[in-house]
């Protein structure tokens, strides 16, 4: 049996385009944007966060440069941190400092990324490169030396997010560089928990449905919002996999 992490704890969430998503990755604001409605759009962060902030957690959360959204936390435990997590050495500069100031990170939800349509015929090296970029690279700057901190500390929970094309090739046609980019999300949460076997340092999946926000709803006005999860209940599984104390969840599919 392990043991749940301490309530007073420091909670990190990254993003790095204008942020409207909520524990999923952003969608890059370019011409595909549009292209993948049927899935995770637009959100919001503030339902997310007030889950961590309600059971007093400290939360750090990153923003890009020139990014100068109101998030509407009035919470003194919330820090909004900028940053430019597609630079190794800046990503690395930002977790330091949040340790420095913190002392601890107990918990990483890193929601970073892009998207894009484009068969195998459709898709050129740079293409993939481009999203490999968006997807793992912005996912590895931070996970790493979060992880890093983490086995010192002899625990912590990393959140990476997934996706449905990632997790299964078979469902990442017309996806191609997307797909490829996503998959290599689940393997790194293989090495991690691999690494840290035997220890209270534990990489989750998390692969979100569409997301209940008014964003979601304007853009898909003929869905069945009942089908939906709101931003409060996928953070509430965030939450549940932070505080467990066994049977942790590796792959939390909503």
């Amino acid at each position: 049996m392990g043991r749940g992490l301490d309530l007073a704890s420091t909670f990190l969430i990254t993003s790095i385009f204008t942020l409207t998503a909520t524990f999923v990755w952003q969608i890059k604001p370019d011409k595909y944007a549009n292209s993948y409605r049927n899935r995770r759009i637009r959100q919001s962060w503030p339902g997310s966060c007030s889950t961590f902030l309600d059971e007093k957690w400290k939360v750090t959360g990153t923003v890009t440069h020139g990014d100068n959204t109101d998030f509407a936390i009035t919470s003194n435990a919330f820090e909004k941190v900028v940053a430019d997590l597609m630079n190794e050495e800046a990503a690395l500069e930002t977790i330091q400092t949040i340790i420095h100031h913190q002392s601890v990170i107990n918990a990483a939800v890193l929601t970073v990324g892009g998207f894009a349509m484009g068969s195998i015929a459709e898709t050129k090296t740079s293409d993939i490169a481009k999203q490999y970029k968006l997807n793992f690279e912005t996912t590895y700057n931070i996970a790493r030396p979060v992880f890093i901190q983490m086995m010192k500390q002899g625990s912590g929970r990393i959140f990476l997010i997934g996706s449905q094309p990632g997790k299964d090739m078979q469902n990442s046609k017309g996806m191609t560089a997307y797909g490829l980019s996503k998959s290599l999300i689940f393997r790194l949460a293989e090495l991690m928990n691999e690494e840290a076997k035997d220890t209270e340092v534990i990489t989750c999946v998390v692969i979100p449905s569409t997301i209940d926000t008014p964003q979601n709803r304007k853009a898909m006005p003929d869905a069945d919002f009942s089908k939906w999860i709101t931003p409060e209940k996928l953070a509430g599984h965030i939450y549940e996999n932070c505080m467990a104390t066994e049977n942790v969840k590796r792959i939390i599919e909503l």
